[in-house]
């Protein structure tokens, strides 16, 4: 039986993820039984279209491309127009709702009350969305635990870098007594190109040259969005109750050229670095700039790339790594979760 999905924003994550069930659907379906039917689509800037039976990929992407808009779509009998995000959940026929709108990472809205409402109705809720993950997760899992759906959420660390299904699953078992990791590409990139001798403000130029860094970087220079990023594995992976205030916080803004090669000298290397660690009985965690010596793991982390090394009792330190944004690869962490609620796994 299909998967009916209903996308909630079709921006860059959206049309990633349709790319991705366009060119790989009749795998997916041959290989490992997973049929998807996108039925519905709800975009506060692209519009909304609603079929019963099922869109085709191939014509949204189309238009969206063309015109940027929805509005170009094929019309047929059983087509619909104009629902807002919240009708889509409630009268679509989809079982689960794709949550990739934009939200306000302080507030978790729209995100938050998109989640509260599928539940309430029945349907699971996939999102990449880390702002209601690491505002309201005990709250949200509560509700999803409630009405008997699912919650996948994979996309919100490290984007299709599996940060949290990987401790859960592929090491359950073992008490993991710290985590420490570089969440924000942003900033790593920016610390890579000064040790190569540019400024910070140099630095920073060029990450907004390449996409790397939004106009107003100030959520990832500033250690927010590695911040939030730590709250959710300490809460889902740590099972510790953390807030956001918890969490004591520092960015690169004040890192200056001399620091940088003063360490270098030393053998060792500056990282941002988001850290979760059992005290006694209970989780302390930080986000701040650390020199770590080169034999640590995540020193070797460059560029954009991300890392997670989960300190286990059992297994000893386990580090990831790889990307933590990009079209794809967000695309792809919602695929995972879709795959992983359609075999009944985590």
């Amino acid at each position: 039986m299909a998967t009916r999905i209903a996308l909630l924003g079709l921006g860059v994550v959206g049309q990633g993820l349709l790319e991705i069930l366009k060119d790989k659907g009749d795998a997916l379906r041959n290989g490992i039984g997973f049929d998807a039917k996108i039925v519905a689509i709800s975009d506060v800037m692209k519009g909304s279209i609603y079929n019963p039976d099922g869109l085709d990929i191939s014509e949204v992407l189309r238009v969206v491309k063309e015109t940027g808009k929805l509005d170009g779509y094929p019309e047929s009998p059983s087509l619909i127009r104009g629902w807002d995000s919240f009708q889509t959940i409630r009268e679509s026929n989809a079982d689960t709702i794709i949550e990739i709108t934009f939200t306000d990472v302080n507030t978790g809205q729209p995100a938050i009350d998109h989640c509260k409402t599928a539940f309430e109705c029945g349907k699971n809720v996939v999102m990449s969305n880390k702002g209601p993950v690491a505002l309201a997760f005990h709250d949200l899992s509560e509700l999803a635990s409630k009405n008997g759906v699912r919650w996948g959420f994979e996309g919100s660390v490290m984007s299709g870098t599996p940060a949290i299904r990987m401790p859960l699953t592929s090491l359950a078992g073992n008490e993991i007594r710290e985590i420490r990791g570089i969440l924000n590409g942003t900033t790593n990139f920016i610390l890579s190109q000064m040790e190569e001798g540019l400024s910070y403000q140099e630095a920073l130029t060029q990450a907004k040259a390449l996409g790397y860094a939004e106009a107003d970087p100030t959520s990832d220079v500033d250690g927010f969005d590695a911040l939030y990023k730590i709250v959710i594995l300490a809460n889902v992976v740590m099972n510790a109750p953390l807030v956001r205030e918890d969490v004591a916080r520092e960015g690169i803004r004040n890192v200056t050229l001399e620091q940088i090669q003063q360490a270098k000298q030393e053998g060792k290397r500056w990282k941002l670095i988001a850290k979760a660690k059992r005290v006694g009985n209970q989780v302390e965690a930080q986000v701040g700039l650390e020199a770590i010596p080169m034999t640590d793991a995540l020193a070797g982390v460059s560029g954009a790339m991300n890392a997670v090394t989960f300190d286990c009792d059992l297994a000893g330190p386990i580090t990831l790594i790889g990307a933590g944004a990009g079209r794809t690869e967000t695309g792809f962490s919602i695929l995972i979760d879709l795959l992983n609620m359609s075999r009944s796994q985590l």
